[in-house]
């Protein structure tokens, strides 16, 4: 796929153009985010990413837009897992909800800036080293068998405290509570940095945790740099509109994490055929291809958008039985429990002098 200079200049300037009217017009007035806003807005990115394949396709093939999908569809899926630990940061330091949504912004800039460093040194080593296929392949599937025993929204999480954010609290003077939207202040003529500076950098190295199993995913389905980059950015791009518009919705989603699982599996089994395909390593195969098969991207798609729409129904269906069966006992379903408690968690602090909490160490 041959992506001239001017693909990359205006796709990259759309995408500041995307963030410009995010930040310019959705977060001029701090405020809460409703349910009905969240949907309008991530009907428009995700307008925007399917606007974005169509010109993929028109001018480079259906092949090459099958990867963008698949691509798309793959970060956009991890996304929503990743929200979860979103919902577990907001709680834990009691971010004001007419705050959460620049959290997330500066969170999406940063994950924007250190997934773009990552494809770079991914597209190079690729390009000059076939076996790192072999790398990426494994660490996917070790990735998936991980993630299949976790379920997502579990009563027994709890966010603690990464070195980074433990670093910056000994560092910097931190306030006790927040100050409108501000990371810095002046208090009695000496600068501190407010818990919301804290917060960005835990959602910050969070985006930083997600990239190390994204990036080898994505580049399981297209070998593209181009393709790589314009897929991460426009999954990233509706994700904290997502995050509003799902909110509680996560903890239903009970089946998500086996999903991903297997999805993840699939693009690390993929990429080892991939690396058998095309092998230049002495001590396989006398250093010779091996031949075998491997799926095409409309097979990978298929995979995909199949394993979602099982785990999404089953995950919904599952659900529903649980929160009957509660309720003929009389006792709340403990989805609902915990989805309460922890939205009241979120919530507590409306004020902008609210007192975040501790994090646990």
């Amino acid at each position: 796929m041959v992506v001239p200079t001017w693909a990359w200049l205006a796709t990259i300037g759309g995408l500041i153009a995307l963030l410009a009217i995010d930040l310019f017009i959705v977060d001029r007035k701090p405020h809460e985010v409703t349910v009905g806003e969240a949907g309008r807005w991530v009907a428009f990115y995700i307008g925007c990413a399917i606007a974005f394949g169509g010109a993929i396709w028109a001018f480079s093939g259906g092949t090459y837009a099958g990867e963008f999908f698949a691509g798309y569809i793959t970060e956009y899926s991890l996304s929503v897992d990743n929200l979860f630990i979103f919902l577990i940061i907001m709680a834990a330091f009691k971010v004001p909800r007419i705050h959460q949504h620049k959290v997330l912004l500066i969170g999406i800039v940063l994950a924007l800036v250190m997934r773009g460093m990552f494809i770079a040194v991914g597209a190079v080593a690729i390009a000059k080293f076939s076996w790192v296929f072999y790398l990426f392949g494994a660490f996917l599937i070790y990735t998936a068998w991980n993630l299949s025993k976790q379920g997502i929204g579990g009563d027994d999480e709890e966010y603690e405290e990464n070195a980074l954010t433990r670093i910056a609290r000994k560092v910097f003077p931190v306030t006790d509570t927040y100050h409108g939207g501000d990371s810095f202040v002046k208090v009695d003529g000496k600068r501190f940095v407010t818990p919301m500076f804290i917060v960005m950098i835990a959602i910050g190295t969070a985006d930083l945790l997600f990239a190390v199993d994204s990036i080898p995913a994505i580049f399981g389905l297209t070998k593209e740099p181009f393709l790589v980059f314009s897929a991460n950015a426009f999954a990233l791009m509706g994700l904290r509109q997502l995050y509003f518009l799902l909110g509680g919705l996560l903890r239903k989603l009970i089946y998500l994490s086996v999903g991903l699982a297997v999805i993840l599996a699939f693009i690390g089994v993929k990429l080892v055929l991939e690396a058998l395909h095309t092998n230049s390593l002495p001590f396989i195969n006398g250093g010779a291809e091996v031949g075998v098969w491997v799926p095409n991207i409309a097979v990978s798609l298929s995979v995909i958008i199949g394993v979602l729409a099982v785990t999404t129904v089953a995950s919904l269906r599952k659900s529903k039985r649980d929160e009957a069966a509660a309720a003929a006992a009389g006792t709340p379903a403990a989805t609902d429990e915990s989805t309460v408690a922890e939205s009241r968690g979120a919530q507590s602090s409306a004020s902008d002098s609210a007192s975040p909490v501790e994090p646990r160490h």
